[in-house]
Formats: structure tokens, sequence, C-alpha cells
């Protein structure tokens, strides 16, 4: 269903895959009753790695959010009308509460790669981007919470390459460390506005060095 949605790939995550998440950030906190964490995604051309980051890839990275977030809201209308229960859509980046000014560093409702690691749909490479086979580290994700059970998908083989270090290497300012991102760091580096205002992407190295970018094909 979430498919014929127009989302590229989905996955179920159970409950009780997230027992590891911090405390203010698991879908319970939202959603008392979730059982169920329904995660999906859209991938971006793979012609956007190949053009200036700047204004086109900003462009697109930004506006594939809205499409998401119609997704999750008529999968979210149509599981309570054909399945029952309760669903509830959530946003695929803003809005959200956590912001921690002195780190720069902000955090959604629940970690969307997490649960798609959870979901099947992927693991976390050295950049901490997820990985996923078809679609490499192009993906951006979606979710919708439920009271569903369902059971877990089972999880995804790991593609990140052993040994290779490209996305920390090739860091600017040395944002990664193989394990987390430094958002102050990253986000002085890659987040700004050209002359006539216009939100600009200056930086997707991490993204874009990745031998596994584009998946195994």
């Amino acid at each position: 269903m979430i498919l014929g949605l127009g989302a590229d790939l989905c996955g179920f995550a159970n409950i009780g895959s997230f027992s590891g998440a911090p405390e203010g950030f698991h879908p319970s906190d939202i959603f008392a009753d979730c059982k169920s964490v329904i995660v999906f995604g859209l991938a971006l051309p793979r012609g956007l790695s190949k053009a200036s980051p700047k204004l086109v890839y900003a462009h697109f990275n930004d506006c594939i959010c809205p499409p998401l977030d119609f997704i999750a809201f008529q999968a979210a209308k149509q599981i309570e009308a054909e399945f029952g229960g309760c669903a509830v859509p959530l946003p695929s980046d803003g809005p959200y509460d956590y912001w921690d000014p002195e780190k720069s560093e902000g955090r959604g409702l629940i970690s969307m790669k997490h649960a798609a690691v959870a979901a099947g749909l992927g693991t976390l490479g050295r950049s901490t981007l997820l990985l996923n086979s078809k679609y490499g580290n192009m993906l951006i994700l979606g979710a919708v919470l439920t009271d569903l059970d369902l059971p877990s998908d089972p999880p995804a083989a790991p593609i990140c390459i052993s040994g290779c270090d490209l996305c920390l290497s090739g860091c600017p300012v040395q944002a990664l460390d193989g394990m987390s991102a430094n958002q102050k760091k990253c986000r002085a580096n890659t987040y700004g506005t050209n002359a006539r205002g216009f939100s600009t992407v200056n930086c997707n190295q991490c993204r874009m060095v990745c031998p596994m970018r584009y998946g195994n094909n």
C-alpha cells in the first residue's frame, strides 16, 4: 500500500526493536499505544550526485520532505480505514523540539535512520548515513506509528566496506569519527544562503565520496 503511494521501499519495525532509544525519542513517547513503526523512503535521483550541491541538490534534498509527509499522512488514513486501529504520521524532517544551541545539534522526533535499520532497510555507514543495498545513501526517510502489532522485517546485511574511511578523510572539517557526526562543525560548513537569499548546501562530501552511494548496483 505504501509503495503504491509512491515510496521506493518500505519496512516494518516492531516496538521491541526500540529498547535502546534515548529517553524522549522512543516512538511510545509520541504515541503511547505504538506497537510498530512503518518506515519508508524516497531515493534522490543519482544525477543529483553529479551536480554541484549548492542549489540544485540543496533544493531537491529539501523539497523531497513534503512528498514523504504526504505519503505518511495518506498511509495513516488508509491504515485506519482498511486495517483498523490508529496510525500517527511523523514529519520526515521538521518540526522537532530538541535543539542544543551550544552544539548546534538537532534531533528529530525519532531517529529516522535508526528506525530504518530496525525495519531492515539498511545499516549505518561510518558517515552515519543509512546505506541500502539498492539505493545506497541516497534515501530520505519517513515513518508512521501504529498500534497494529506487526513483526519486524529481517535486518539488512551491511554494505559499508570494511576499512574504508573515505567519508572520514573526505570531510573538510573533520566532523566524522566513524561513530557520530559533529553537527556544529558540519552545519557551519554545509548550510548557507546565496546573495538572493536562497538556501544553499555547500558540502555533501560524506554522501558523494562513498563507494556505496548507489548501493550494490
